[in-house]
């Protein structure tokens, strides 16, 4: 795939055959955050595990410590009371079967999508829909629920939902590239925090294979597994020399 002007002089900035200490990295992901919007930054994870097997797949939810640096939209599925706790709550769309009806036509501008137990005979029909973009409730994670109040509140806080996809590897935002580097140095710590305490029993030999930061735009930059639960303040970035450095 051709990258454009812009790319590859970020690219020239990461030593691609180096996993960089989680702060370093860190940095780096603030300086090579170049587009003209605030870009996101994704955490990739590849874990040492068969997800052929249902006991080492991993799915649960965290709350980021500084959330995700961007208004979290939340949709819900209700009707009568619980209707009126979810807009009371601040969710941004609430209905049945006529928000039912606009998903299956294929409108999912929201970030969340949360029901009560008796919408998901007509939720669980827009998996099509719902499935692929993982936005799908489900009551494991806590996207099911009769407590409509606290599921948008703690979404709107920050809460987000992990998953291993079928090559293993758990794809997760972390936050906004204008987040202060310590609090998505924060962030990161306790995504992954979170997956080394959620190994499964099963799971043999090594459990995170590797560990990529990137951007929105940007490219990847490994990060040292090893150095995981680092606390130490992550460094502002500098500009870099112009002469682009060698991997």
């Amino acid at each position: 795939m051709a990258h454009g002007k812009r790319f590859r002089k970020q690219l020239d900035k990461v030593q691609r055959d180096r996993a960089y200490p989680p702060a370093e990295a860190v940095a780096l992901i603030k300086e090579t955050a170049s587009a003209n919007f605030d870009e996101t930054v994704e955490l990739h994870v590849l874990l040492g595990v068969n997800v052929r097997h249902a006991e080492e797949q991993l799915r649960g939810t965290l709350a980021l410590p500084h959330g995700l640096g961007k208004d979290v939209t939340v949709a819900v599925f209700a009707q009568g009371q619980q209707a009126r706790d979810a807009e009371a709550a601040g969710a941004d769309f609430v209905g049945s079967d006529d928000l039912a009806k606009k998903v299956e036509e294929g409108w999912t501008d929201f970030d969340v999508a949360i029901s009560t137990p008796q919408m998901m005979g007509t939720v669980g029909k827009l998996g099509r829909v719902l499935g692929p973009q993982g936005k799908m409730p489900n009551p494991k994670v806590g996207t099911v629920t009769d407590e409509i109040e606290k599921a948008v509140s703690e979404s709107k806080a920050g809460k987000v939902e992990y998953r291993t996809d079928r090559q293993a590897i758990v794809h997760m935002s972390i936050g906004k590239a204008s987040l202060e580097p310590d609090k998505l140095l924060e962030n990161f710590s306790a995504v992954m925090e979170e997956i080394v305490r959620a190994k499964p029993s099963a799971a043999k030999g090594r459990y995170i294979v590797t560990c990529t930061l990137t951007t929105t735009m940007g490219p990847g930059i490994r990060v040292d597994a090893s150095k995981v639960g680092d606390k130490d303040e992550a460094p502002a970035a500098t500009p870099t020399a112009e002469e682009p450095v060698t991997a």
